[in-house]
């Protein structure tokens, strides 16, 4: 019942999202301001707060890394070589079917819930796991992405690449924030309540947006396939990692917080990128929103699970 309590508030946001925007009552198109808002404004500032708050010795723990990093990774390959061999698919469509299954949410979904259960070492947590996937399964899925267009037009755009990774909001706000832990400068208390202010808002901006964004007619089209990739994404990814958090010995805060971030839906710039690159356009929205449909009820199996 407390997991049930603790939970609930958060994909409430989203739902209401959904049905402010099914119903007309809020446009759609206000879902991406509020996740830019929530992306490049209240999550650098929680980061950076979190972050920087605590003492360096506390920030990064490899065992963390390993189970959920390297879980994420043997999925991905496994996904993208099953799709290479059995559906005969390209390079790029191969590597964006993985993605589908192995990028998670940590950024918007997996935060709040480890904020609610947790509070800073549950941010810091999946502050670590946004930043792993964004500085390292991002750009290897554009890596991807890039040497399957080069078949075509023999040009990487390696210029444009380095630059997104660079100037990601998230991983500058960590940067700066470990910058800020190692000066040991303290956390003044206007400063404080000024990023705790803005970062409050990551939760409800980044939920009600989900929801807003959230659609379910295409899901008709290939249920089954879809269904598929979700199964994949919302219990097998979760199982790999909590396997190796067994194995490496990880404690239980950071063992579920491992687990929470494996087991929340696909990341939206998995969308991103299948939008910009025309690749599974169709297949990775629909997994995103099964998977945020129905993370609901697995996310609450697998905290009672653990």
């Amino acid at each position: 019942m407390h997991l049930a309590g603790t939970i609930f508030p958060i994909f409430a946001i989203i739902v209401a999202g959904w049905l402010a925007g099914i119903t007309g009552y809020m446009p759609r198109a206000l879902g991406a301001s509020l996740t830019r808002f929530a992306y490049y404004v209240a999550m650098p500032a929680l980061v950076f707060l979190t972050i920087g708050d605590e003492h360096l010795h506390s920030l990064l723990d490899w065992r963390f890394l390993a189970a959920f990093g390297g879980g994420s990774l043997i999925c991905f390959a496994i996904a993208m070589a099953f799709a290479k061999i059995a559906r005969g698919a390209r390079l790029g469509s191969s590597a964006m079917l993985a993605a589908s299954v192995s990028m998670t949410n940590t950024a918007f979904v997996a935060l709040p819930v480890l904020k609610a259960l947790y509070g800073k070492p549950g941010v810091l947590a999946a502050a670590i796991a946004t930043v792993f996937v964004g500085a390292f399964m991002f750009p290897m899925l554009v890596i991807l992405l890039e040497i399957d267009r080069f078949d075509a037009s023999r040009t990487i755009r390696t210029g444009a690449l380095i630059r997104q990774i660079a100037t990601n909001p998230v991983i500058l706000s960590t940067v700066f924030g470990l910058l800020w832990s190692f000066g040991g400068f303290g956390m003044p208390a206007p400063l404080e309540s000024f990023l705790t202010v803005i970062g409050e808002a990551l939760t409800p901006c980044a939920l009600f947006a989900i929801g807003l964004e959230l659609t379910l007619g295409e899901l008709r089209e290939r249920l089954g396939f879809y269904a598929l990739l979700t199964a994949l994404k919302l219990a097998v990814v979760p199982l790999v990692v909590y396997v190796l958090c067994l194995a490496s010995g990880l404690g239980h805060t950071a063992t579920v917080a491992a687990v929470v971030c494996a087991a929340v839906p696909t990341a939206k710039s998995a969308y991103i990128l299948a939008v910009e690159y025309d690749v599974e356009k169709t297949v990775v929205g629909s997994v995103i929103s099964m998977s945020t449909l129905f993370s609901i009820v697995t996310l609450l199996v697998w905290l009672a699970f653990i």
